[in-house]
């Protein structure tokens, strides 16, 4: 439709429409923006969703686990000061996610709460129509071993599609072999995804310390980046308390 017929035809509606009632759009430019950025907005959430089932085709799952698929800053249980900090800093990382490329690291003894936490930000940023995803090192490892020789999905594809979710949370940071190749992975993922402006979440056991000399200072720098969160998990273990209402 040109122009003059969408000025013609917004002329119509106008006299049409009781006096009391203020039209949405008063022009046909401010309609056609209005098309425009909704045709945008769809584009983006197709793409969004093409993401997700793309994550899903390749780990035979969604973007969350279902044991931490209600986990949520609401049921997370917080016994001390050091927990309260945690949830106040995650909820602070959700509010301030758009056009932010701060990482997070969530390090600590095991049972203490990561995977809570980590899976809470997930839940409320699928909520406002992001795209993520949390694999272990042993899942990215083993989906890359699966490339080679295969036809349909290359090396190169899934370091592509891994650096395109919102947010990818990378579970159990420390816990392999740490071979040569899983470094170089790691370092392609986030050197990728912050290069794109995207960023990046670790859970781990270990410390600072081990954390740089396990992935090197290139990658500890890509996670320093802008506003990024170290949170470390220094209290007792209460998965032995787990009711299962935290999840």
């Amino acid at each position: 439709m040109s122009m003059k017929n969408v000025g013609d035809l917004m002329k119509r509606l106008q006299k049409m429409m009781p006096a009391h009632i203020e039209p949405a759009f008063k022009t046909g430019e401010e309609l056609l923006a209005w098309q425009k950025e909704q045709g945008k907005l769809r584009s983006e959430a197709l793409e969004r969703e093409n993401r997700a089932m793309k994550m899903q085709r390749t780990f035979n799952r969604s973007g969350i686990r279902p044991l931490h698929q209600n986990c949520s800053f609401d049921n997370y249980r917080v016994e001390c000061e050091g927990q309260m900090n945690a949830l106040a800093r995650a909820r602070q990382y959700v509010e301030e996610f758009d056009g932010n490329i701060a990482s997070f690291i969530f390090s600590g003894k095991p049972g203490t709460g990561k995977n809570h936490l980590a899976a809470a930000i997930c839940n409320e940023l699928l909520l406002r129509g992001k795209s993520v995803l949390i694999i272990t090192v042993a899942d990215i490892m083993s989906a890359m071993k699966d490339t080679f020789g295969n036809r349909e999905t290359s090396e190169e594809q899934l370091l592509s599609d891994l650096s395109k979710v919102d947010l990818l949370v990378i579970d159990e940071i420390g816990m392999q072999t740490e071979s040569r190749y899983e470094k170089v992975i790691i370092n392609q993922i986030v050197d990728r995804r912050s290069s794109s402006k995207r960023p990046t979440g670790m859970l781990t056991n270990s410390n600072m310390e081990e954390m740089n000399k396990l992935l090197g200072e290139r990658v500890m720098d890509r996670m320093r980046l802008g506003n990024s969160l170290w949170v470390i998990f220094n209290w007792e273990s209460y998965r032995h308390r787990v009711t299962g209402k935290e999840y």
